[in-house]
């Protein structure tokens, strides 16, 4: 259990950082780290926990990576 959640966790690390400014990284890293921490949250036991710190993760990866770091194009809601 714990391995599928680090390979979750890393594989949305790698999607959070969709966007082209920071705001718009931080929001879309923030929802995709909340979705999959509430689902590897409700396999442990606590799919609130699992957004909370799913969203907090994403939404600081979002932020603090630059689009040169970590391009995947323009999101879909533009």
């Amino acid at each position: 259990m714990t391995r599928v959640a680090i390979a979750s966790l890393s594989a949305l690390m790698l999607l959070s950082a969709c966007g082209s400014g920071t705001g718009e990284r931080a929001l879309s890293g923030g929802a995709i780290g909340a979705a999959g921490g509430a689902i590897i949250g409700a396999l442990a036991g606590s799919p609130a926990t699992g957004a909370a710190i799913g969203g907090a993760a994403g939404a600081a990866t979002g932020a603090l990576t630059d689009p040169r770091d970590v391009n995947l194009g323009r999101p879909v809601y533009k």
